[in-house]
């Protein structure tokens, strides 16, 4: 018998996909308020719409990482 494991689930596959969209977004967007709030021009906004977008798929790299390797076992 061919036994479906956890990987297979669609559901969980949407579920990955709707939190790396809102974990990018909220970083792009803390990236844009903090720089904002330090300096207020535009350079100091773009600057942390940059570090916002880094950290953004840092985090969406090590959430897939975290998730891959739980549908090893």
């Amino acid at each position: 018998m061919n036994k479906k494991g956890m990987g297979d689930n669609p559901w969980r596959a949407a579920g990955l996909v709707g939190v790396m969209g809102l974990d990018f977004a909220i970083c792009i967007l803390l990236g844009y308020f903090v720089g904002k709030w330090i300096g207020g021009s535009q350079a100091w906004i773009i600057g942390g719409l940059l570090v916002g977008l880094a950290a953004g798929i840092l985090s969406c790299v090590l959430l897939v990482k975290v998730v891959l390797e739980d549908t090893d076992e």
